[in-house]
């Protein structure tokens, strides 16, 4: 092997690399402003005498352009347009009704969920499909959005080992190893590896990262929350509490077979027991705001909100049953899909004069109303502090009024629109569900999938037609694609991508793997194997994976050659090991979920180091056993 020697160009990329890891970990800037700065300072010194091998100026802003990073804009447009049927919400609900409220129980679901489909398509685009859902399990449990995307992001990470398409590295891996075989004897010639070969080791991962997270979470995930966070700000049950002192909360009860309230209307229950009825199920069938003089036919379920104590008060006394949490409402009253909102009765309104018995509120414009400001004074069903029980749905509206309502966003932002009201809640979601487009977006989604399964398209060709699908069906319009990608995950990799191929261009990666491989001389074969790995693990974090992939397994054959061990474990070694990609968010699915989550550099450490050892430990150790 050729003695390598350490030019003027290899120590300034040395430096550069050293400099880029100081501004990751102090944070003295944005983390993608870094990047951006990095790659800006590696363009300046490509133009002084004897760098020019850096970087090619004309090519210093392909990273843009890149298969990696076009892919992963194509894919938070498609999870975009998921999200926008709705059915994200409806497979955070499915989570939720598995899972309870516990971030015990929630984190294997989401975690193992996402490994296994990663497992078949790029991490990245596991986690960024899996992105909003998550979120909303978030807001909904009140779970930091902090302690649940990096178990997630990670599990997505360790899920690319399960199978051979499962990650870049693996795909490439019996192109590297058909291209050794050239150069080996017959009697030493490479088997290439088969779709589950890895599935042993994969599964082994997978399970290690859950098991982490669950026993070690509590003490290595961020406990507060964090800028960004999609839990942070106050609940609906603090919001009324702190603003109209309404002690409330949302309850689900169900009314069972042959109950004597049979044939009574939900106005006698609310009349008899001051809790407002906001929502009803029979038969399948949910009503977000029902009207109040309907009738009652048990079976049914219904959401109510009122002061606990009351709404326990009158599940024994009624004999209906009260359950521990939302089941049948929990998508009705997610945050993500409903509120306490705000209107005011502005001078000219018609219904200056009316009531909501007058105009049929609930029917008319699809919200509950639970108090009335007026003045210093609050009137509401429930009893406040100051006021006692009012039958507000009989009072006159005056000009100034503020009517605190419960409704979903979608019928807020129709109200918004009605010259009878001035919407004075602005803080939320403006856009409208489009669940009639969910057989597009799904057909789509299939296709993406499909074209990456089954057909040698680059993997932003797939994805991007899958995207630009469901924006010419209606899923999705121009606009709202736009700001579904995270950009600033965008430039921190499109940033990085550069010095990337500064470290493999200029030499640099081929002399720290020389001086690596240079102490490992000598060792037993089994040394060797985990110096590889070790050596994987550092050239992902400096650069991708598939760099690190390419340059390191035909130095792993050659030292398995010399060493007298197994040329395909070792190639195999790097493969996986590339994959060991937690300490820093320079890989993609970490830097997708870095700025959602409010995470810092600190938190991948913390987090990363003891992931990175056991991913070590438990790969090395499988792949012994299943070779």
């Amino acid at each position: 092997m050729d003695v390598i020697i350490l030019t003027y160009p290899m120590i300034v990329v040395l430096g550069l690399l050293a400099f880029t890891v100081v501004l990751f970990v102090s944070e003295v800037v944005r983390i993608d402003l870094a990047a951006i700065l990095v790659m800006v300072l590696l363009g300046l010194l490509s133009q002084l005498p004897g760098l020019h091998s850096l970087a090619d100026v004309s090519q210093l802003f392909d990273g843009l352009a890149s298969n990696a990073v076009v892919s992963i804009i194509a894919v938070m447009i498609i999870g975009a347009g998921l999200d926008k049927t709705g059915l994200m919400s409806k497979v955070a609900a499915i989570i939720l009704q598995k899972g309870g409220n516990t971030e015990g129980r929630i984190v294997p679901i989401i975690a193992g969920t996402v490994g296994v489909i990663s497992s078949f398509m790029q991490n990245v685009g596991a986690a960024a499909l899996f992105l909003p859902v998550v979120s909303r399990i978030s807001v909904r449990t009140g779970l930091p959005l902090s302690r649940l995307l990096m178990p997630m992001g990670f599990c997505a990470i360790l899920g690319g080992t399960m199978t051979m398409v499962g990650s870049s590295p693996l795909i490439l891996l019996n192109d590297l190893i058909l291209t050794a075989n050239v150069a080996l004897p017959d009697a030493e010639q490479m088997e290439t590896f088969g779709l589950f070969s890895v599935t042993p080791i994969g599964l082994a991962l997978v399970a290690t990262g859950i098991l982490y997270f669950l026993i070690f979470g509590r003490f290595v995930l961020p406990s507060e929350q964090k800028d960004g966070d999609a839990t942070s700000g106050q609940s609906m049950k603090e919001y009324l509490k702190n603003i109209y002192g309404l002690k409330t909360d949302i309850f689900e009860v169900t009314i069972p077979e042959g109950h004597p309230v049979e044939g009574q209307t939900f106005d006698d229950v609310i009349q008899r027991y001051h809790i407002y009825i906001i929502g009803s199920a029979y038969q399948g069938k949910t009503w977000f705001a029902p009207v109040i003089q309907t009738k009652i036919t048990p079976p049914c379920r219904l959401a109510v909100l009122g002061r606990e104590k009351e709404v326990r008060f009158m599940a024994e006394d009624a004999g209906f049953t009260l359950h521990d949490r939302l089941d049948v409402f929990a998508e009705d009253y997610a945050p993500t899909r409903s509120g306490v909102a705000e209107v005011v009765i502005p001078p000219g309104s018609s219904l200056i004069g009316k009531c909501a018995h007058d105009v049929v509120f609930r029917t008319t414009y699809g919200a509950s109303m639970l108090a009335i400001h007026r003045g210093e004074e609050t009137l509401s069903l429930v009893a406040t502090e100051d006021h006692a029980p009012t039958q507000i749905a009989e009072v006159p509206f005056r000009a100034g009024d503020t009517l605190v309502i419960l409704t979903t966003w979608e019928a807020l932002t129709r109200l918004s629109r009605n010259r009878d009201f001035v919407v004075v809640t602005t803080d939320f979601p403006q856009e409208e569900l489009r669940p009639k487009k969910v057989g597009w977006a799904l057909l789509f989604f299939v296709i993406s999938l499909s074209l990456i399964l089954f057909t040698d398209l680059r993997l932003s060709l797939c994805l991007l037609t899958g995207a630009a699908g469901m924006i010419l069906t209606g899923v999705l319009d121009i606009d709202n694609a736009y700001e579904a990608v995270s950009w600033s995950t965008v430039f921190l990799l499109a940033s990085l991508i550069p010095l990337g191929q500064a470290v493999q261009s200029s030499g640099t990666a081929s002399w720290i793997a020389q001086q690596i491989l240079l102490l490992l001389e000598g060792w037993p074969l089994w040394s060797l194997q985990a110096g590889l790995a070790i050596l994987a693990t550092i050239f992902t974090l400096i650069m991708s994976n598939v760099g690190a992939t390419v340059l390191l397994v035909p130095l792993a054959v050659s030292i398995a050659v010399a060493a007298g061990g197994d040329p395909a474990l070792f190639a195999l070694t790097v493969a996986i090991s590339t994959s060991n990609s937690f300490l820093i968010p320079t890989h993609q699915v970490n830097a997708l979920i870095m700025g959602p989550a409010g995470y810092k550099v600190t938190d991948f450490i913390k987090s990363g180091g003891i992931m990175t050892v056991l991913f070590l430990v438990v790969s090395l150790t499988v792949m012994n056993l299943f070779s």
